[in-house]
């Protein structure tokens, strides 16, 4: 399964408004994989699909409400970031918190290209947060 999958299967499991709005296709039976390297991948998504439902278009989560919209961005930030305080590591806690306050500023400065190199940077910081979960 793949983290996107991963991700339209727990929010369909979680039900509500956000699950109703769900356009990934994927099997909620179907377990997503239980090692730390999946998980990061997991949360990734999740905060990278916040980030979409509030400067674009989501992948995962389509709605047609732009309040909606903006809700599910807020519950996905808050569910990757809280999955990131699980694992412990307030590094990625630390480069993720802020991967989402350059992109709502440079956003709000009109500078999107801004926000995408961003997302570059803080992809490559947990880059390597993601190697250190393969050496545990």
């Amino acid at each position: 399964m793949t983290a996107l999958a991963g991700l339209a299967a727990q929010l369909r499991a979680e039900g509500g408004l956000v699950a109703a709005c769900v356009a990934v296709p994927g099997d909620a039976s179907e377990p997503a994989p239980a090692d730390r390297e999946a998980e990061y991948a997991l949360l990734v998504e999740a905060i990278r699909e916040g980030y979409l439902q509030h400067y674009g278009e989501g992948r995962v989560v389509r709605s047609q409400d732009a309040d909606l919209a903006l809700l599910a961005g807020d519950r996905l930030y808050a569910l990757g970031l809280a999955r990131l305080a699980e694992l412990g590591d307030l590094e990625a806690v630390g480069v993720l918190a802020d991967l989402i306050s350059q992109c709502a500023q440079a956003h709000a400065e009109r500078a999107p290209q801004r926000a995408a190199a961003a997302w570059e940077a803080a992809t490559a910081a947990l880059g390597a947060a993601a190697a250190r979960a393969r050496a545990q």
